[in-house]
């Protein structure tokens, strides 16, 4: 008998220690917003579809970060690369047609329109700039530079 009210009092011991730390615990942390990212473009939906490369840069004129992102992204206009930003109001049924629900987004594109590289928010100039290098001309880039880069410039 004294075995069994042992074993019942552990068991209940355990429920309420869990119960206890369950409590304590709190709800899991809410997760932030997730964006649909195109992996396919018509080209035909863009300028210079005969272009090798395409730089799409979803954007709205009510927001800041998507004018420096703008701004970024056209100084990568080329023969071989063509570069386009659309408006959410001007251009609002490539928006749609896309699902594009997050600005800036900036997507590249290769001739066939398989999305390569995409960037949700305002990407930095060397992230841009390198991923399209090394998009165009695959090793240009030192491994890991235009992923992440601390302060003092070194890629991780």
């Amino acid at each position: 008998m004294l075995p069994v009210l042992v074993v019942t009092l552990l068991v209940v011991v355990a429920m309420v220690a869990a119960w206890a730390i369950q409590r304590r615990g709190g709800d899991a942390p809410a997760q932030g917003p997730s964006w649909v990212v195109p992996t396919q473009l018509d080209r035909a939906d863009f300028e210079r579809p005969e272009a090798p490369w395409l730089v799409v840069v979803f954007s709205s004129s009510t927001c800041d970060a998507c004018r420096g992102t703008v701004d970024k992204a056209m100084i990568l206009e080329a023969p071989l690369v063509a570069v386009q930003s659309l408006d959410s109001v001007a251009d609002k049924a490539v928006h749609q047609r896309y699902k594009v629900d997050a600005v800036p987004m900036v997507l590249i594109a290769d001739a066939d329109g398989l999305v390569h590289r995409s960037f949700v928010g305002e990407p930095s100039a060397t992230d841009l700039w390198a991923a399209v290098a090394e998009l165009r001309e695959p090793g240009s880039v030192p491994a890991g530079c235009g992923e992440a880069c601390s302060a003092d410039g070194a890629c991780n």
